[in-house]
């Protein structure tokens, strides 16, 4: 892993850690994640970052598999003296950037919109795709869609 904000400038990407930003407040519009929220253990920390950084009526655009539908979100690892603690199985994803893959610590149900709206004051709408005639028919495709209020905080 590189470490932080160490990337290529000149390509326009730097290394950060989504739940301790080195960016400053309101520095972005648009903040995309797609398929992160699941890997990391402080997702409370990590939106609340994205919060700060999205100027009003800006938007955090987030792919998110929730796999559980008809439960609640469950956590399967904890940070805990900087040690993963596994509540289930370990389930890892395809990372192209390790051949072990990303530990997944949460399997999230569609409480995530009430979750991330909490922990960030953002409104948060979870829109599911079902356009057969584009091709797009398929389970955990879901797209959160999290806008700050134009109004600033004073």
């Amino acid at each position: 892993m590189l470490p932080r904000r160490e990337g290529a400038p000149a390509a326009g990407w730097r290394n950060e850690d989504l739940e301790r930003q080195t960016f400053p407040d309101m520095a972005f519009d648009v903040v995309i994640t797609q398929d992160v929220f699941e890997h990391i253990f402080h997702p409370d920390l990590a939106i609340a970052e994205i919060a700060r950084t999205l100027r009003p009526g800006g938007a955090h655009i987030a792919t998110v598999p929730l796999t559980q539908l008809n439960r609640g979100t469950r956590r399967r690892a904890s940070l805990v003296n900087g040690t993963a603690v596994h509540h289930l199985p370990p389930e890892f994803h395809g990372n192209p950037m390790s051949s072990e893959g990303s530990l997944v610590t949460i399997d999230w149900g569609h409480d995530i919109g009430q979750y991330l709206a909490a922990k960030s004051g953002l409104g948060v709408a979870i829109v599911r795709l079902d356009m057969i005639d584009l091709g797009m028919r398929a389970d955990l495709i879901d797209v959160l869609i999290c806008r700050k209020d134009t109004t600033p905080n004073i």
